[in-house]
């Protein structure tokens, strides 16, 4: 046995280790996953007034700072009893939505393709079309894509004033009003995306990618095809990746965007089943952190830093005592989009899998945006003021791009008592639990080739989660 250690990675966002332990033949039989920096925003949040959260949750992050702000809205729009106003409520999540879009393509073409132009390849024939379309820096697609992300981003600009931390997104609604003429020009934009999407992503019509609704209707579509989501198909088809970095195939998703369900879909039953809240928990056995498994409404976040066994500052947590997976191909399990459903029981929730899910969801989401803006009434309010009580508690459960995102709150004498977080990243980069179960990354590194001379395989299964260490420490 031999052990190799990799970290920290780049193209990743925050610090993060991996240890593997190696067999004779190098297979991986065992990985740990390290999330190496405490931040503690949850002990930050700790005796503040309630809507400090609003200014203080979205730093967590860079990138998926409007998921954040989302979560803690929800979670005091809970503690208060109220709902957004329909306005509110709409503009709120096109701008989540906008995010996670912005999201699944920065991964893509920024954090996940490189690594097809790792020097290993370079015997591979698809080797120089990968360096000329997703080099560092100087890859065509990832040119393009920057391009379209900027216009894109203009949308969260009219929406929300600013990204990242914005502080439009409020419990009630939106600080932020629109105009007819503005709404007019946000459709624009979601023209333009269309656009891109269309031309470069895809090649093709996001009517025809929708309905791609199999593992042969999608590989067929991507024969001959000259796109980028295309060229990962073939790509992945060359190296065999259909089958590789599969965890447990089994699926978390708290509902995304009012259109798709919360729910939990596991192989063993091959079926979706509502969602129970309350069956999460949060384990620390392998975490520097004190306490014991408890349910995130009655968590703690204590450093112990001689804790025995020891390897993460990630927490583990766990529904209804078993690790799942979360992200986009959740989304889609949970929700039973046929093409997700296809893939997983053919090759499991592999890394070709996740990639997949994202590429989908992006056509999803212009359309549902195109939409959400035509819903908007810009002769109705967008917010509404708020009687806050004294005490109480309180759940936002928002759609991340990395998947469900958890914010848990408890208030007395007007202040913060308590404020949990379960990141994506979180339960899926999660660390062993007491009964010794590998979290999910840590089980689809199993069975992998790892060491001196072999393939990046252990690359592309770690960044197909699309970690977000930050978020993971919070």
């Amino acid at each position: 046995m031999t052990t190799v250690r990799l970290g920290p990675f780049n193209r990743v966002e925050g610090d993060l280790e991996v240890t593997l332990t190696l067999d004779a033949a190098g297979f991986v039989t065992r990985a740990q996953v390290n999330s190496p920096l405490f931040r503690g925003f949850e002990r930050i949040l700790q005796g503040r007034a309630p809507l400090d959260a609003l200014t203080i949750v979205p730093r967590i992050c860079g990138i998926c700072s409007v998921a954040q702000s989302m979560a803690a809205a929800q979670a005091l729009a809970d503690w208060a009893r109220i709902k957004p106003v329909p306005n509110g409520a709409l503009v709120a999540q096109t701008v989540l939505a906008v995010e996670n879009l912005a999201d699944h393509l920065t991964h893509f073409f920024l954090f996940f393709m490189p690594d097809f132009t790792h020097s290993a390849y370079r015997t591979m024939p698809w080797y120089e079309a990968a360096v000329r379309r997703f080099a560092p820096y100087r890859g065509e697609s990832a040119a393009r894509w920057l391009a379209a992300r900027a216009q894109w981003f203009h949308l969260v600009g009219l929406l929300a004033g600013r990204w990242p931390h914005t502080l439009a997104v409020q419990p009630s609604g939106t600080t932020r009003t629109i105009h007819a003429m503005e709404q007019r020009e946000l459709l624009r934009m979601v023209g333009q995306m269309r656009r891109y999407l269309t031309e470069s992503l895809f090649g093709d019509t996001l009517d025809a990618v929708l309905a791609l609704d199999s593992a042969d209707a999608l590989l067929a579509w991507a024969e001959g095809r000259e796109s980028d989501a295309a060229f990962f198909i073939q790509v992945a088809h060359a190296l065999e990746l259909f089958t590789v970095g599969r965890a447990y195939d089994r699926f978390l998703s708290y509902g995304a965007y009012r259109a798709w369900p919360a729910g939990v879909w596991d192989r063993a039953t091959a079926a979706t089943a509502p969602l129970d809240e309350a069956a999460i928990v949060e384990e620390v056995a392998a975490s520097w952190l004190g306490g014991s498994a408890s349910h995130p409404a009655e968590g703690e976040t204590v450093p112990w830093l001689e804790r025995p066994d020891a390897y993460s500052w990630c927490k583990a947590p766990r529904y209804h005592g078993a690790p799942a997976e979360t992200g986009a191909l959740a989304r889609a399990m949970v929700a039973g989009v046929p093409l997700a459903r296809d893939l997983v029981q053919r090759w499991g929730g592999s890394l070709f899998s996740r990639v997949i899910a994202r590429l989908w969801e992006c056509a999803r989401i212009v359309q549902w945006v195109e939409a959400w803006l035509t819903e908007i009434d810009v002769k109705a309010s967008f917010i509404e003021p708020v009687v806050w009580p004294n005490e109480g508690r309180g759940v936002g459960l928002v759609e991340a791009a990395r998947g469900a995102l958890g914010h848990w709150l408890e208030v007395a004498n007007g202040r913060i008592q308590r404020y949990q977080i379960i990141a994506p990243t979180t339960w899926n980069f999660s660390p062993r639990d007491q009964t010794g179960q590998p979290g999910p990354l840590e089980k689809a590194l199993e069975g992998l080739t790892a060491g001196a001379g072999a393939m990046p395989f252990v690359h592309h299964v770690v960044r197909s989660f699309d970690p977000c260490m930050v978020c993971t420490v919070h």
